[in-house]
């Protein structure tokens, strides 16, 4: 499979469909993880609603297709059940075209590095990093198996 298709989750027909899944998280002090979020590993913040400190809402866009939308923790609401995954619990893994590079952003931008660059035994470069939050962040160059054809 070449590159593009592999971007496109194996399809044939040019770009990626908008991504219809969004890992969630909540976070103690979410502006400030959206800022680290953007400047050590390089999401773009496409919204972010609320006001002051507080966000009820963001999204952020990971460049090479796919995103992540977090917001403020908060109390749960009366009769509601509680957010299953307290801040500081989120785990992801994150494809990325050259994890070396990134790698090298993470570190410069103060990431704590949880595990080094390597290669793995089926065929992707990785490295893993943790966030101020807590959460931990997988990233590599392994795009996932390529889907069934559909029919």
């Amino acid at each position: 499979m070449d590159a593009e298709s592999a971007n496109n989750g194996g399809t044939d027909g040019g770009a990626a469909p908008a991504p219809q899944v969004w890992p969630s998280l909540r976070a103690r002090d979410a502006r400030a993880l959206i800022r680290f979020l953007v400047e050590a590993f390089g999401f773009e913040e496409v919204v972010a609603y609320g006001e002051g400190e507080f966000v009820a809402h963001a999204e952020l866009a990971w460049p090479e297709g796919g995103g992540i939308m977090l917001g403020s923790d908060r109390p749960t609401p009366e009769g509601g059940e509680p957010w299953p995954g307290g801040p500081g619990t989120f785990t992801g893994y994150v494809v990325t075209a050259d994890p070396d590079a990134l790698h090298a952003r993470a570190a410069a931008a103060g990431a704590r590095i949880t595990t080094a660059p390597y290669d793995t035994d089926y065929g992707s470069r990785d490295f893993a990093a943790a966030d101020p939050e807590g959460n931990h962040w997988y990233f590599g160059s392994y795009p996932g198996a390529p889907r069934p054809s559909a029919g």
